[in-house]
């Protein structure tokens, strides 16, 4: 069969017709408008990742052949032939990174390197053979669910995760190696496979997408969407970039000689009437060599929006959406096809879809902030997203309240610092004051967590607010869009609620790390307003690092 008459994913397409002149157009005028929204960066730009990138290779060999010398010195072929190979995963290896976009990056080894060997020779070989000063806020995180090291190269944020391939001792030539092999999988533990899965999953979408150029251009344009309406966040409950790039992918596979903007408004009509739980698939499921679990549609059937990894072992992407979150993304799903009708129509623009959200205005009128806290930078970027780990969790117990018919996490944590005279102020802080804060060491206010796909996240939504919460006025108000200064009181008739514990002032030292989570609540129909008891819990990192989370006490909610 010829390439132009394939079949792509599991049903046959829609339609194969050819754009008209009309929709070229349009396609013309979204890329204009993606321009105009700065989600392309210079080639300059582009330059300094790909220099990063052979940067990072040549650590990589380096790397290999250090612990190739420690294993058997006198073998001087395996020291000579000795390298690593690098892989990118997410938004630059799909092609639709922008400025602010960082680069998810993979190191590869051949067997006798471990990843106790990675996390003993790589972050000094960083700090070694990069330029001076190019690399900043350095952080090993060995214990995380897929362990990391992460850090700034001249200024570009890069993660960097590691597996073996267990099957090879020599690697063959640059660029020969491809991770879509599923020999390659043997002998790893699950870790390793989960570091693997990311590259192998982006290379796979790419392999099933009719028009790579058409499907980057409409994944541009649901991406920035997505950020704009605050539904972009893999970890707090929303679809992150993988999945948004599946979703897009989809509908490339239905509409295989469609132009860009033709699938950006099929997205749109398709999804919103996508009848969840059937999975989005881009491939039928297959047999790999591994005994391992993959997802199936009878036990996993408790997933909400499932959409599946295109390579194997084929997994559900979407695990942790919840009830409230699911229901957020079909309004906008919905939102969505109304207005890109509209703009099919000539009555809107292109820019009218990718208006920012009103989470902060006009969304909600209740509000609830989880408020993590730290004594020091360090300790404060593995604590805070612990906590980020756990608001999902928080918005799943809410949903169990029966006075809650929505509880809506914001996608992005605010970090913020402060400095503090007394233990009272410290208190004033982690019930969530911003009186005492202070510009951070990269001089930048308030800064979301996160920033990607050219959209500089701190420039959504600023902070400075007037207004407090209290258990005597519950009532929350927002102005200029901007997350609420909440003060929390704690209940002194709870015996749960320890002043005491409270480290004072000098223990914390002067400056206190803070970020916040914001949930917006949404009442069932009928119910009256529910009154929250604020009680405080306290975890210790160390002996010397004292960390706060504020989060409520649920089984205190009442009407």
């Amino acid at each position: 069969m010829a390439n132009s008459e394939q079949t792509w994913g599991i049903t046959p397409p829609i339609s194969s017709v050819l754009p008209t002149p009309v929709e070229n157009h349009a396609t013309n005028q979204l890329l204009e408008e993606l321009r105009r929204q700065n989600t392309f960066e210079t080639p300059k730009e582009t330059k300094k990742r790909e220099s990063i990138l052979a940067d990072l290779q040549r650590m990589a060999n380096e790397f290999v052949r250090r612990v190739a010398k420690e294993r058997e010195p006198q073998n001087e072929v395996l020291i000579r032939d000795a390298r690593g190979e690098i892989f990118t995963y997410g938004s630059y290896c799909l092609g639709v990174y922008g400025p602010g976009s960082d680069i998810d990056t993979l190191v590869t080894a051949p067997r006798y390197v471990t990843r106790d060997d990675y996390f003993k020779y790589f972050p000094s070989l960083i700090e070694e053979m990069a330029p001076e000063g190019a690399v900043t806020d350095l952080t090993v995180v060995e214990d995380a669910f897929v362990p990391i090291i992460k850090f700034e190269y001249w200024g570009i944020s890069i993660d960097l995760i590691f597996s073996r391939i267990a099957t090879l001792k020599q690697f063959p030539p640059h660029g020969e190696l491809k991770l879509t092999n599923n020999e390659y999988l043997r002998g790893l533990d699950d870790r390793e496979l989960r570091s693997l899965n990311g590259t192998r999953v982006t290379e796979e979408i790419l392999n099933l997408v009719p028009e790579q150029s058409t499907f980057r251009l409409a994944l541009r344009a649901i991406k920035l969407w997505a950020q704009r309406r605050a539904i972009y966040a893999n970890i707090i409950g929303f679809p992150g970039g993988v999945v948004w790039a599946m979703m897009v992918a989809r509908v490339c596979q239905l509409y295989p000689k469609a132009a860009g903007a033709t699938i950006v408004s099929k997205f749109f009509q398709i999804m919103k009437v996508w009848q969840w739980p059937i999975p989005v698939q881009l491939k039928p499921m297959e047999d790999g060599p591994l005994n391992v679990r993959v997802w199936n549609p009878k036990s996993d059937s408790y997933h909400l929006m499932p959409v599946i990894t295109p390579a194997y072992p084929q997994m559900c992407a979407t695990f942790n959406i919840t009830h409230s979150t699911k229901a957020i993304i079909q309004r906008e799903l919905e939102r969505g096809a109304e207005l890109t009708d509209k703009i099919r129509a000539g009555k809107l623009a292109w820019k009218d879809l990718f208006v920012k959200h009103t989470f902060f205005t006009t969304d909600h009128k209740y509000y609830l902030a989880v408020i993590a806290t730290s004594t020091t930078k360090e300790a404060h970027k593995i604590w805070s997203g612990y906590v980020e780990s756990k608001v999902r969790v928080l918005v799943g117990d809410l949903e169990r309240v029966a006075s809650i018919a929505i509880a809506r996490p914001f996608n992005k944590g605010y970090d913020r610092q402060h400095r503090v005279k007394n233990d009272q102020q410290t208190l004033e802080v982690q019930n969530g004051s911003l009186a005492y804060r202070v510009k951070d060491d990269d001089s930048d206010d308030d800064k979301p967590k996160a920033k990607e796909n050219g959209i500089d996240s701190k420039t959504e939504v600023k902070t400075e607010i007037k207004t407090e919460l209290n258990t005597e006025n519950p009532e929350v108000k927002a102005e200029n869009g901007e997350p609420m200064n909440i003060s929390f009181k704690s209940d002194p008739g709870d015996p749960n609620v320890k002043m005491d514990n409270i480290p004072s002032v000098t223990s914390l030292g002067t400056k206190i790390y803070t970020t916040t989570h914001y949930v917006g609540l949404e009442l069932a129909e009928g119910k009256c307003i529910p009154f929250f008891r604020f009680t405080y819990i306290i975890r210790a990192a160390s002996r010397t690092d004292n960390q706060f989370i504020v989060i409520p006490n649920l089984s205190s909610i009442t009407c």
